[in-house]
């Protein structure tokens, strides 16, 4: 099978979009699914719905064995996106060759350096994004300005900006997407120490603080990147008649709240298009929606539905029970305490409820499950502690998802080893909790306690939940029912007697 590239399209008479040259407007930091697959993507759209006229250019942040870039550069930029899942109840899996990626750069090569630092003086840049995990927005003292390049991503950027500066450029719009808090702000931050350390110009110190402009953005989309039955990729090979080595795959749902001025949302080209990435003046409420929402349903529901039997995300949402416990749990509990608009939050609840229904994706429970304290108390607890400050009285379900929370840690305790807690289901297989070693060690310890001393003790220990609970009326009462019921009835009809 001949590989991806302008010419193999042409040949088999490939009828969608494309776009095969246009000035390159992007630079971009990170090769991986992700970008491609979201980043990559509302440039594509944004070609096609509006007069944009614009590609990427991609930078390899780190120093890689990944043919990822090789691979790009054969196909022309050219790579396949199925965006699969359901929408609106239906299933949907779309197909798109993405056209909006020009060629990649590794800038570990003297000659892909250069043409970084050539690209980095173009008068046709106007963007920078990047995707470089949540430890690439981190200063490192050992990066200096003659390194070529430096190791990290924000030494390499300010590279590029005082190459830019220096030739008389024009500032650029800063677009990270790494998941940290004020993403945006955070490499600002890192720049400016750079700055400093370098011992650079207060021209250039104006020129990246005033004349750049660094937005937090939010990011949202699941991106699995690779199908994984050899089967199934063989049959999406004979349809389209090309080998795609950078095939990837993400979610139909996907939104990016980006954080700035609001000139910013004409310079984009993503309003003309309409296409789902708004310009806001400030991210955290939407940062506060995702986690509050699609964050706190996987951890307010999960563990309880795995003792109850279930094992992936898709099949607890056929479940009336699971799914009736969820809904009432965010319309009812979790929306009435968020900021936004009530249909805005209710839009992205019922959108959470066709991305959990994914027919593509086996997302299993347990490792949902991962570090389910820190989770419960970052997710869960604020909406609990601000529905009872609104209301006066305890939210059912988040109440219920906390003895749950307790249920899983101490369900039939096994044994304690180097990997985790070892606990065993209704089901009779063994399950491993993955958590804070003391995390695991305290409910080790406590595995011959009594409902209720074992509640208190949770309750009680401040590490977990920097407070002590047993001072909310009523809660530890409600918990101690819970875990009672939970564990002679089991956590489904448990749930059930929250609807």
């Amino acid at each position: 099978m001949e590989q991806l590239n302008y010419a193999r399209l042409q040949d088999i008479g490939y009828t969608g979009y494309l776009l095969k040259s246009a000035p390159e407007k992007v630079m971009q930091f990170g090769e991986g699914n992700f970008l491609r697959a979201f980043v990559d993507y509302w440039f594509d759209m944004s070609n096609e719905l509006t007069n944009w006229n614009g590609k990427c250019v991609i930078v390899t942040p780190i120093q890689s064995s990944s043919p990822v870039c090789r691979c790009l550069n054969e196909q022309d930029g050219l790579y396949t996106l199925y965006l699969r899942g359901n929408e609106n109840g239906k299933k949907v899996d779309r197909k798109r060759v993405i056209s909006s990626v020009s060629r990649c750069l590794d800038p570990y090569d003297a000659e892909g350096f250069q043409a970084m630092m050539d690209f980095a003086v173009s008068d046709d840049l106007e963007f920078v994004v990047s995707n470089t995990t949540e430890a690439g927005i981190v200063y490192d003292p050992a990066c200096r300005l003659e390194d070529r390049p430096c190791s990290s991503f924000p030494g390499k950027l300010t590279q590029v900006l005082y190459t830019r500066y220096k030739a008389g450029k024009g500032g650029l719009v800063i677009l990270p997407c790494e998941l940290i808090d004020n993403n945006g702000r955070e490499l600002q931050k890192c720049i400016n120490l750079y700055v400093d350390q370098w011992n650079l110009e207060d021209d250039f110190r104006t020129y990246v603080n005033d004349k750049c402009t660094f937005c937090s953005t939010l990011v949202d989309r699941i991106v699995p990147g690779r199908i994984r039955d050899a089967s199934e990729l063989e049959r999406l090979e004979q349809e389209s008649n090309y080998h795609d080595a950078v095939l990837d795959v993400g979610e139909v749902f996907g939104v990016w709240n980006i954080e700035g001025p609001a000139w910013l949302e004409n310079k984009l080209p993503f309003k003309a298009a309409g296409l789902n990435c708004p310009v806001v003046p400030d991210v955290t409420p939407y940062k506060k929606r995702k986690v509050r929402i699609l964050n706190g349903a996987h951890t307010g529901f999960v563990l309880g539905a795995y003792l109850g039997g279930y094992d992936i995300v898709r099949d607890c949402m056929a479940d009336n029970t699971i799914r009736g416990y969820m809904n009432k749990m965010l319309y009812d509990e979790v929306i009435p305490t968020l900021p936004l608009d009530r249909s805005d939050l209710e839009n992205f609840a019922s959108a959470v409820q066709d991305r959990f229904n994914n027919p593509f994706v086996n997302h299993e429970l347990m490792s949902i499950s991962l570090n389910s304290t820190s989770k419960w108390k970052a997710r869960n607890m604020p909406s609990f502690l601000e529905y009872y400050a609104l209301k006066g009285q305890l939210p059912t379900c988040l109440t219920m998802s906390f003895a749950a929370y307790i249920a899983f840690f101490s369900n039939d305790i096994q044994e304690l080893n180097e990997k985790g807690l070892v606990c065993r289901r209704s089901k009779g297989n063994t399950y491993l909790c993955s958590d804070d070693r003391w995390v695991l060690e305290f409910y080790y310890d406590h595995r011959n306690n009594s409902v209720e001393e074992l509640v208190h003790a949770v309750m009680t220990n401040q590490k977990m939940w920097g407070r002590d609970l047993t001072q909310i009326p009523g809660f530890e009462a409600a918990t101690v029912a819970n875990l009672k019921k939970i564990r002679t009835e089991g956590a489904i009809a448990a749930y059930e007697s929250c609807l």
